[in-house]
């Protein structure tokens, strides 16, 4: 019996990974992001590897360990605010872009500042001012063009209010009864000019934005009127304000004739206007007596409490202008002219309820 001699096989021998003798660490960079699974990268050449060598061939261990292979293109994970290009580009040509916010520039050593929305600090400054720029020659233009027609110190006047003299004047408007005093404060201006306190400082100042907030109020309620009764149109906006400033214009024309022809100097302009549109304060609980559908007894003493009210209060706020103090004015007047006075301050108070007819009729 022959035994046949078997012999054993070499020993398998794995190829041994060659790691480059130093890898260089890379810069510290004072805008890296802390995010997961970010790798940061050098822009410095790679050492060559020894030309015995393949890295393509060379297996990855199970820790991950191998150098990669610089002509297979590899990507990083997207961070905000970075923009990089694949570094398989070739040795120093993996290089983040230029021009994104937060980017390294080529020979800089900080990123560039950047806003909130990508705009620089130079940048936001340059449209602050030509906004400032913009705005300053507009109201120049304005001032040119316009400032002798308008008297916009007035206007600023008779908008100074505050969230007091608001409320305060309201309460004025709807139950005006028990209100003391009428009379109006003037202080000496530092010209050396007596001048009206503004309505901040003074409830008893007249003032044009409780009128122009009523004018809207009232055009607003007009429309929801005519949509509850089923007749809306858009044109009913148009004509109720055409309506409402006509009928403010027309008292106004009445008023400064009765002030032209009986010789009265007091009140200007705007005080009149200002006057003539706090009726529009007791419209609004008019139509608001109609909106929630009252009785027709209880909407006609909707009415006619706001008309009384609204006499009251232009009997006691008119009085300073038709029927100013002699120590303040130096003028005396005559018992007819007195009269004459007193006449026409009553037809004002009463022919607000004419005006008050023609506007709550939507």
């Amino acid at each position: 019996m022959s035994y046949q001699t078997s012999h054993s096989p070499p020993p398998l021998r794995h190829p041994i990974p060659t790691h480059p003798l130093t890898m260089p660490e890379p810069p510290s960079t004072p805008v890296s992001p802390n995010l997961n699974n970010y790798q940061r990268y050098t822009s410095s050449p790679q050492p060559p590897l020894p030309p015995s060598h393949n890295p393509q061939q060379i297996p990855h261990s199970g820790q991950g360990q191998g150098y990669p292979n610089p002509n297979v293109p590899y990507y990083q994970p997207f961070a905000p605010g970075l923009q990089s290009t694949p570094s398989a580009q070739g040795p120093g040509q993996g290089q983040p872009q230029q021009g994104g916010p937060g980017i390294m520039s080529p020979g800089q050593g900080f990123p560039m500042p950047m806003g909130a929305f990508g705009i620089n600090d130079a940048t936001a400054q340059f449209g602050m001012q030509l906004g400032q720029s913009a705005v300053a020659a507009g109201q120049e233009y304005v001032q040119k063009n316009f400032g002798s027609s308008i008297p916009f110190p007035l206007l600023k006047h008779q908008f100074n209010v505050s969230n007091s003299y608001v409320l305060h004047k309201l309460r004025i408007l709807l139950f005006p009864w028990r209100h003391r005093p009428w009379s109006r404060r003037s202080r000496r201006s530092e010209a050396g000019i007596q001048e009206w306190l503004p309505p901040r400082e003074d409830i008893n100042s007249p003032d044009l934005y409780i009128p122009s907030m009523a004018l809207v109020t009232y055009v607003l309620l007009s429309a929801v009127l005519t949509g509850i009764q089923g007749r809306f149109d858009p044109q009913i906006l148009g004509a109720a304000s055409t309506k409402s400033i006509f009928v403010v214009i027309v008292e106004f024309l009445v008023v400064k004739l009765g002030c032209y022809l009986l010789n009265i100097q007091g009140g200007t302009v705007m005080d009149v206007a200002a006057y003539g549109g706090y009726k529009f304060v007791g419209i609004i609980p008019t139509l608001l007596a109609t909106v929630l559908k009252f009785s027709r007894t209880l909407y006609w003493l909707v009415f006619l409490y706001s008309f009384c009210a609204n006499a009251f209060f232009l009997l006691r706020s008119l009085r300073y202008v038709i029927l100013p103090d002699p120590s303040s004015t130096g003028t005396v007047l005559s018992q007819a002219q007195r009269g004459r006075r007193i006449g026409f301050l009553f037809i004002i108070a009463v022919s607000q309820v004419v005006y008050m007819l023609v506007l709550v009729r939507i």
